[in-house]
């Protein structure tokens, strides 16, 4: 891990690079991939994105890694955020949440639980979180699942309305996860 490189027993995860961008424009850049996350975006914004996550990752800021299967094939990103948005509750302010996407190409084949339990292995063991906090809306349902599956619990009194995402995708809804004892 002193590459910032993860690794299970189906992927690797990697720090971002800046080759990452044309998998990102490609792969990851599309409708069904980024229906909940306020929409595609255009080539300038990913490539801004993708430099921030470089510049952030070893520098305290959030860590997004991009999720390789072990025969080098990328199949998506997931990592530690710090909750920012101005919307969002004081207490939620500030803290670390976790995110992921995979390209659809790639959607039902456990890979992004199986990075999440990675980086949450990392979040409570290298990082000594005592909770680390995900969000979505009723909206994205395969997420909802998913944070379920990896034990979160639903926290509605921090559910708040972003209006970075459309009224469908409100509220956003919050969930949280408590460090193993």
């Amino acid at each position: 891990m002193a590459d910032g490189t993860i690794a299970t027993e189906r992927l690797i995860l990697r720090p971002p690079v800046q080759d990452d961008l044309p998998w990102l424009l490609e792969a990851m850049n599309t409708e069904p991939v980024m229906r909940y996350l306020a929409g595609v975006r255009s080539a300038e914004e990913v490539a801004e994105g993708l430099a921030a996550d470089i510049a952030a990752f070893h520098s305290g800021g959030h860590q997004r890694w991009t999720v390789w299967l072990r025969d080098g094939e990328r199949v998506g990103r997931c990592g530690l955020f710090h909750v920012r948005s101005p919307a969002a509750p004081p207490a939620l302010q500030g803290q670390r949440e976790i995110g992921w996407t995979f390209a659809a190409s790639h959607w039902g084949q456990g890979y992004a639980s199986e990075a999440a339990r990675a980086v949450l292995a990392y979040a409570f063991g290298t990082l000594g979180l005592p909770r680390v906090w995900s969000q979505t809306s009723d909206s994205n349902a395969g997420s909802t699942r998913m944070m379920r599956r990896l034990g979160f619990t639903r926290r509605a009194e921090c559910d708040y309305v972003d209006p970075d995402y459309p009224p469908e995708d409100n509220p956003t809804t919050v969930w949280s996860l408590e460090a193993p004892a």
